[in-house]
């Protein structure tokens, strides 16, 4: 049902707006600003595809289940809005899982839909039947078992109003084929969510207000923490007056990269893991840290009994269930991070600023300030650094790049500098491998003028490579670049340098598959590049084409992602460089 006949509906006697359940639910998608669905159809949800021909909605033909639910994550993280996804029962179902935990563990908000075998064989072990809702439990925000076509519109309503309401995340829809195929009124109006027990605090008092104003001005030494939760606020803009006016530096993490402009002079850079040891130094050595829409993951505080002993905590977080859950607080403003500064930045007019701090910062900083790829050693190799900086120098960094999960990502976070909220799009929490090249689809979808990157693994890029289908079938633009080093290089990092160099199941066969020869035969142009002669002309030549584009870039083999916290220690046991992995214990 296109979105006028879906009008004009309201205005029918009720005898003429009798749909089927199938029906309902595209005309509830339409009416939730649904303009396209990621999806793989099946036996299950087979009246669901029927009932299509009704519908304006634009439907992607996945390759692969998980695919369309990292499609559907890609649009909602370029986008803001809620993405899409589509299956069937059984495998088609739990083929999804995968990518539904990946958006929950980074709070993106989807809606996937699954069909269900018939309400009077749930239960019986039937043909391609499993129980989709119980498996999701833990990792959505809400799923429900529709098995009446009465109940479709309103669990709709209510699937994206908590998927998008306070901590986004993903819901899942399970139909049964019975609740598609029966029909009854479609009565969009009716169906206004009614959600009792869902009301969300996000307002903190007063006190807990002073209690920040307090913490801030008694502050020599302080640092923001910036996370996630500027982007998906949209806070930006709030976040920069707020690190302007008190001359506070901030340390951004993975999934908030852009969240603050990468050139904003009060731009530490990333912390954690693999961030720079300056940030990490100055977090150590803080009075104060203010988290801003972060969760204190473990990447980025190394071992909790030693992280920021000496800091006085200021968490401002959507997520109740994120206070005191690693880090212990001392005050906690629950509520929407953008209203919250809007609300906190006139009581800190008075509020002294931090010349000295940011002086000191900057000294920790020196020389190893400014990445250059000119210090990579000189033996003629292609260094992964190489493609991510000449990338960022070849798209001027307007470019929207979707990483996959490993070296590579790390680098690209290293090497490429983001200016703009959602310009980066990464697996930060659950850290699946496969996700790039589906979730740039999505991201493609969402931003169809954009100029957009795949930055991938030839590990990450071999587990869904054939979505390169779907980007032909849909005549979609989007240029890959593979970090191919003929290894899982993450965990060959981790097995040199903790296991005493005893590398078990992470050879990949160099060369193989020719990924220039895939490309071509999925109808795309295929790139094989050794050099960085041979890179930058590569690059240049996909950018002007018009066309999708693999550039597969053949890196040294070798080459470990610096500086890292080893596992479990701490923030400040940092290993800058190769020389200090002698000195680090077996993990």
């Amino acid at each position: 049902m296109s979105t006028t006949t879906a009008t004009q509906s309201q205005t029918q006697s009720p005898a003429e707006n009798k749909m089927t359940g199938a029906q309902i639910l595209w005309a509830s998608l339409e009416r939730e600003g649904v303009q396209t669905v990621f999806g793989y159809p099946g036996g299950a949800i087979l009246p669901v595809y029927d009932a299509l021909k009704h519908s304006a909605i634009r439907h992607i033909l996945v390759r692969h289940e998980q695919g369309a639910t990292h499609m559907a994550d890609g649009f909602a993280r370029a986008s803001g809005k809620i993405g899409v996804a589509m299956a069937t029962s059984g495998p088609g179902a739990t083929n999804m899982v995968t990518g539904i935990a990946t958006a929950m563990l980074d709070s993106s908000p989807i809606v996937c839909i699954t069909g269900q075998v018939g309400s009077k064989f749930i239960g019986s072990d039937a043909f391609q039947e499993v129980d989709i809702t119980g498996i999701t439990l833990p990792i959505t925000k809400h799923n429900y078992l529709v098995t009446r076509a009465e109940d479709i519109a309103r669990t709709v309503r209510e699937a994206f109003y908590i998927a998008q309401s306070g901590r986004p995340g993903p819901v899942l829809i399970d139909i049964t084929k019975d609740a598609q195929q029966s029909s009854c009124v479609f009565d969009w109006e009716g169906a206004a969510p009614q959600l009792p027990g869902y009301r969300p605090d996000l307002s903190p008092s007063v006190g807990d207000y002073d209690k920040a104003i307090e913490l801030i001005r008694a502050a020599k030494r302080p640092i923001i923490l910036a996370g996630h939760g500027i982007i998906l606020s949209g806070a930006t803009q709030e976040v920069c007056q707020l690190i302007e006016h008190l001359d506070i530096p901030a340390a951004v993490t993975l999934l908030g990269l852009g969240g603050i402009p990468a050139s904003h002079p009060l731009n530490l850079g990333m912390m954690g893991m693999h961030g720079e040891a300056w940030v990490n130094t100055a977090i150590q050595e803080a009075d104060l840290l203010i988290a801003l829409g972060m969760r204190f993951d473990d990447r980025v505080t190394g071992n909790l009994n030693t992280y920021a002993k000496n800091a006085k905590k200021i968490h401002v977080e959507i997520d109740p269930a994120e206070i005191n859950k690693n880090v212990k607080v001392d005050v906690a403003l629950v509520g929407d991070l953008r209203e919250v500064l809007r609300e906190l930045q006139p009581m800190l007019e008075s509020t002294p600023k931090h010349p000295e701090w940011v002086q000191y910062i900057n000294q920790l900083k020196g020389d190893s300030a400014v990445r250059d790829i000119q210090n990579l050693p000189d033996s003629g190799h292609l260094y992964a650094a190489h493609v991510i900086n000449d990338l960022w120098r070849e798209t001027g960094g307007n470019a929207i790049v979707v990483t996959d999960v490993g070296l590579h990502q790390m680098w690209k976070a290293q090497y490429n500098r983001h200016n703009t909220p959602r310009s980066i799009i990464t697996s930060g929490g659950l850290v699946t491998m496969g996700f790039a090249l589906p979730a740039v689809i999505g991201a493609k979808v969402a931003s169809r003028d954009a100029e957009v990157w795949v930055v991938v693994g030839d590990g990450g890029f071999q587990m869904t490579m054939p979505e390169l289908a779907t980007i032909f079938q849909e005549k979609i633009k989007i240029h890959v670049a593979i970090i191919n080093n003929g290894y899982l290089g993450m965990v060959r990092q981790w097995q040199d340098m903790f296991f005493e160099e005893r590398f078990s199941q992470v050879r990949l066969t160099h060369g193989l598959p020719d990924y220039a020869q895939l490309a071509r035969a999925y109808g795309a142009l295929g790139f094989t590049v050794e050099s960085e002669d041979e890179l930058e002309d590569a690059l240049a030549a996909a950018l002007a084409s018009g066309r999708t584009a693999v550039v597969d870039a053949r890196v040294d083999q070798s080459e470990h992602c610096f500086p890292m916290i080893p596992s479990g220690a701490a923030a400040l046991d940092v290993l800058e460089y190769e020389d200090d992995v002698e000195a680090v214990p077996a993990a």
